[in-house]
């Protein structure tokens, strides 16, 4: 849970430990009430000048003693409503404070990537610098890596699910991704190979057979790991790689992935390892939703086969996320190589208008 659901759960119940509170007072304020009118109608009693006169005042010192004694029973049940929500308010703020310290450890690392990121970018822009001044030609301009076109080739998508103990809706979201590319103006344009169980073999597997554009992984992860499956037909433990031994893995291949996909928890921490290997690598700040991760994956590709930028489709995704009224729009995060521009680089590319016509 996030810092804003157990503030608003917060609130909520020091809310209703108020009106608990409220209605202590008001019963403990109704039962002194009827007690003090049933000791004035005892007296009376006493000096009533007849027997029916007494009788009557006794009546009445009783039935305010009655209505005194519910009041206190009314007023004891909401004294333990109030210990109860008391316990819970107490919890709640253990768990504000927990869920706080885990944002703010989250928001730092954020910056310490953003801050390593710019930094890189500066000592290579630095470097560039250098390198033309260098030169005779004397000319200021940007060079970006050559990148292995997807056109005339279709675009290779290999989509990886895991999951063993069947905790995420992995085929839900390789459903909607392929519905989506399948909508899309430039589907034939587009090949997916989706593999529902991925072990790390499916991966090795894929990487020289397939030679995908781009790899993308679902799952579990952590910042230092991911979690595939293992080659076994019932629920089991996973198959932990390390984010080492993974980027090694699509590091191997010699026709390299443009873009590597990771929408799974806390795996942007890896994304600075990919790009020293490939262009441009997404992953997920902190742990997101299983509906906004896969709003956010349809959207993203229905981008891409439209002929959008990397970039473009990564906004796009986010915006999907945050237009759906859902809370983690703003955790899947991109990182790119200092040499390279998303927002100028398509991994689909539509075909002139005259061969379209």
């Amino acid at each position: 849970m996030n810092v804003s659901f157990y503030r608003s759960q917060l609130d909520r119940k020091n809310k209703d430990r108020a009106a608990a509170e409220k209605k202590v007072g008001e019963f403990r304020t109704k039962e002194a009430d009827r007690r003090g009118k049933a000791t004035k109608e005892r007296l009376a009693a006493e000096k009533a000048s007849t027997a029916s006169t007494r009788a009557s005042k006794l009546r009445a010192a009783q039935r305010y003693e009655d209505e005194a004694n519910k009041a206190g029973r009314d007023a004891g049940t909401w004294s333990i409503k109030v210990g109860k929500l008391s316990k819970e308010i107490s919890e709640l703020s253990v768990k504000l404070a927990k869920a706080e310290t885990t944002e703010r450890a989250a928001a730092e690392k954020a910056r310490q990537r953003e801050r390593q990121q710019t930094e890189r970018r500066a000592a290579a822009e630095q470097r560039k610098i250098e390198s033309r001044l260098s030169t005779a030609e004397g000319q200021v301009r940007t060079v970006l890596r050559e990148l292995r076109a997807p056109k005339p080739e279709k675009l290779r998508v290999l989509l990886l699910g895991a999951a063993s103990d069947g905790s995420l809706r992995i085929g839900r979201e390789q459903e909607r991704i392929r519905t989506i590319v399948q909508r899309a103006t430039h589907r034939d344009l587009v090949d997916l190979d989706v593999h529902s169980a991925a072990t790390a073999d499916t991966l090795l597997d894929a990487l020289p057979r397939f030679r995908p554009h781009i790899v993308h992984f679902s799952g579990h992860s952590g910042e230092d790991l991911l979690e595939f499956e293992q080659d076994v037909d019932d629920f089991h433990e996973s198959a932990i790689v390390s984010a080492g031994a993974f980027a090694r893995a699509i590091a191997a291949v010699d026709e390299k992935p443009l873009l590597v996909v990771l929408n799974s928890c806390h795996s942007a921490a890896q994304t600075e390892g990919l790009v020293e290997t490939v262009p441009f690598a997404i992953g997920m700040a902190k742990s997101i939703g299983d509906v906004d991760a896969i709003t956010y994956a349809a959207r993203f590709y229905a981008a891409i086969a439209e002929g959008q930028s990397v970039q473009g489709a990564h906004l796009l995704g986010r915006a999907a996320v945050e237009m759906n009224g859902l809370p983690d729009h703003d955790v899947p995060a991109l990182t790119y190589a200092p040499d390279v521009d998303p927002s100028a680089t398509r991994l689909v590319t539509p075909p002139p208008a005259s061969e379209i016509a």
